[in-house]
């Protein structure tokens, strides 16, 4: 992390977490700006990746870190509303501890050094959050450092990488001086003005 201290995640964790009460059963079907998931598939993801980078975070490597996301469509658990926010201390709480950022560890089945692990993991949580938030008519305010975070990861992952098309999808480009969520958004391979 360049001698910087490594993120919080639960500023972030508590933004997602805090959308949740409000998404109702009517809205599980509903289109989501990640172009193959409903509402009900992207909490499914949720679930999954939160369990997947808390083990990733404990080095506790087994099925949650060696399955490839994409393998299978996301089930949503139908516990997921107590499931889910509990999901979302844990891997906050496994983040936190300064062990979590050293050597190397396991997510997606891929092995990777820890500090990128956790930058995928805080990222995975802002762009999701954000997913969630639009797909069902929430305010979402991540916290800026978070969004610094992923704005350094995404950037350095110009069109012609290799996890483009795997993790993310082309960089849409926005208008010179947009917010940084914005930015973020649009790196991710998100239209910020979804679902226009």
């Amino acid at each position: 992390m360049n001698g910087a201290p490594p993120p919080d995640f639960r500023p972030v964790a508590g933004a997602v977490a805090r959308l949740l009460p409000a998404v109702a059963d009517d809205q599980l079907g509903a289109p989501t700006p990640c172009p193959d998931y409903s509402v009900r598939e992207l909490l499914g993801h949720l679930v999954m990746l939160t369990a997947a980078f808390r083990d990733c975070a404990r080095k506790d490597l087994g099925p949650t870190t060696d399955t490839d996301p994409n393998s299978a469509r996301p089930v949503l658990d139908p516990d997921w509303r107590a499931l889910l926010p509990r999901r979302l201390d844990e891997i906050a709480d496994a983040w936190s501890q300064p062990a979590a950022w050293e050597g190397t560890t396991r997510a997606g089945g891929v092995t990777l050094p820890a500090p990128v692990a956790g930058m995928v993991a805080l990222n995975e949580l802002v762009v999701h959050g954000w997913d969630l938030a639009r797909a069902t008519g929430q305010a979402y305010n991540p916290p800026e450092d978070a969004l610094h975070v992923s704005y350094a990861l995404l950037a350095e992952t110009g069109d012609d990488d290799p996890m483009r098309g795997v993790i993310f999808g082309p960089i849409v480009p926005v208008p010179t001086g947009a917010p940084l969520l914005d930015q973020v958004v649009g790196l991710s391979g998100r239209r910020p003005s979804w679902p226009r």
